[in-house]
């Protein structure tokens, strides 16, 4: 009795394991390498200003540069941690997550909770630990805005589906912080509707009503404190300010960067960080000037361009819509703050209060802007494998092209 011989069976459990193996140790994409390379020199820089600036302080040099590692030591690992998740989880968590982060947000309101600093009421006091709930807002809003356009492609040239619901809830949500007389994060999220609106590809004469809503909101909001008047007074105005009230900062900001020169006094050697209240956080960029100089700033300028360079790339690539809209948020947020903190300290612009992204001292920031990070990075994740089954489509289909096909070699036999 003869045996059928049959062919060997592939193990499609093997088979499943090999493919996902080879997706995990695919080579990432330059956008991925620049974007976290960014990121983590960046933040372990920012580590180094913040000890150097509070090393002034007499009774505790180190308890701020050892808070700020922690942070980043928790920060990093969750950007790489947020990379790995599949672009629809963020889709899944786009409501859910602007509910929570406004919800986070009017804890600032709530007796015994809530802080106040500077006239000022944006922070939390939770088991101790100082937070910035609007740091995470800003996230969420690009995410929840990149979310509902998606859904809208087809229907972008019309103001009303581009408006409904996304200026409503937006306006809803930062209307959190105005309540709060934030006015430096207030206008990092109109930032960030406003890059999610432009690279969603709805036309530009939708921008102008957000736009004027915008800008009569920050000139309200200014208008109605005398604080925010004088600051803002004082940036164009230098010669009719005080130096020794509310141009306290800005001058003994602007003295950093001059007595540092091109390469400055050394690390850890600065003098205005004994004179700066805010050295370490909203004027870390005056202490980067003067202890490493013109070269220092230079770097940092260097890093950050690298940085919107990759995220720049990741839009520029992808043919997700969704990908594309959270992209453009998250990189007009960062790069948008950094140039307001930069322009601060310079006197270009008037004192607004926003840190520096990944190198001003405050956990909640760091946390934030590495899990944007993260969020970038898992768009970068997508570049490659789109590139690369292209690119091994194209030979393929140019085989194919040139082969006749089976009913053109039956028609030639017979």
């Amino acid at each position: 009795m003869t045996q059928t011989a049959h062919p060997p069976r592939t193990d499609a459990r093997g088979l499943a394991a090999r493919v996902s193996l080879g997706r995990l140790f695919a080579p990432p994409s330059t956008e991925f390498v620049m974007i976290a390379s960014t990121a983590v020199l960046l933040t372990i820089f920012g580590v180094v200003m913040v000890l150097s600036a509070t090393s002034a302080n007499p009774t505790a040099p180190l308890d701020a540069a050892l808070k700020q590692g922690v942070f980043a030591l928790i920060g990093i690992p969750l950007m790489m941690l947020v990379s790995r998740l599949p672009i629809a989880f963020f889709g899944k968590i786009a409501w859910p997550a602007l509910i929570l982060a406004v919800l986070f947000q009017l804890l600032v309101f709530v007796p015994g909770v809530g802080v106040s600093s500077y006239g000022n009421r944006n922070w939390i006091n939770l088991a101790g630990i100082q937070l910035q709930p609007s740091e995470f807002l800003k996230l969420a809003l690009a995410i929840w805005i990149a979310f509902v356009l998606l859904r809208k492609q087809s229907k972008l040239g019309t103001w009303h589906q581009v408006f409904i619901p996304v200026v409503p809830v937006s306006i809803l949500a930062i209307g959190t912080v105005i309540a709060g007389n934030d006015l430096g994060t207030v206008m990092v999220l109109v930032l960030v509707v406003l890059g999610c609106l432009f690279f969603s590809g709805a036309k530009l004469r939708l921008f102008i009503l957000p736009l004027l809503l915008g800008l009569v909101a920050v000139l309200g909001f200014a208008l109605t404190s005398e604080n925010r008047m004088n600051r803002i007074l004082s940036a164009f105005f230098p010669k009719a300010c005080d130096p020794t009230n509310e141009c306290y900062q800005a001058v003994h900001g602007m003295w950093g960067l001059a007595n540092g020169g091109f390469f400055g006094v050394g690390l850890g050697n600065s003098q205005e960080k004994y004179w700066l209240p805010a050295a370490s956080n909203d004027y870390i960029f005056a202490i980067v000037g003067e202890e490493l100089g013109m070269l220092g700033c230079l770097l940092v300028l260097a890093l950050f361009g690298v940085f919107a360079v990759g995220a720049f790339h990741i839009i520029r690539k992808t043919n997700d819509p969704f990908v594309r809209i959270a992209s453009g948020g998250i990189v007009v947020w960062i790069i948008g703050q950094a140039l307001f903190n930069i322009g601060v300290v310079l006197r270009i612009l008037p004192v607004m209060g926003v840190p520096l992204p990944f190198m001003s001292q405050g956990g909640t920031s760091l946390l934030s802007v590495m899990i944007a990070c993260g969020v970038l990075l898992a768009f970068a994740r997508t570049i490659p494998a789109a590139e690369k089954s292209s690119a091994k489509a194209s030979p393929a289909a140019k085989r194919t092209a040139g082969r006749p096909s089976a009913g053109r070699k039956g028609k030639v036999a017979r």
